[in-house]
């Protein structure tokens, strides 16, 4: 019979980090508290070291490229609107 892989939540994942990083318990306290493996709980610790910027700015990014594509897709419906006004004005000249 398999088992299923258990998944983690990000929040879970940064709570067992962020508390492996005070390193005011062992690796393997925390891991047994939060029953999950050691290594686990040492590469989360990594990771929340190693990008631990990233990690707050995440949020500003996705922003960010949400933000470029709309003003990529408001210049490109502009642009369309420009050609046009200006084909309506060549069409409309000899009639006044």
């Amino acid at each position: 019979m398999t088992t299923k892989r258990r998944q983690y939540s990000k929040a879970f994942k940064f709570k067992v980090a962020l508390e492996a990083a005070r390193e005011q318990k062992s690796i393997s306290e925390i891991a047994s508290e939060y029953e999950v493996h050691p290594t686990l709980v040492r590469s989360w610790k990594k990771q929340l070291l190693e990008e631990g910027q990233e990690v707050f700015q995440g949020n500003r990014r996705q922003e960010g490229k949400e933000q470029a594509a709309q003003e990529a897709e408001l210049y490109e419906q502009i642009g369309r609107l420009k050609m046009e006004l200006e084909w309506l004005k060549k069409k409309a000249a000899p009639f006044g």
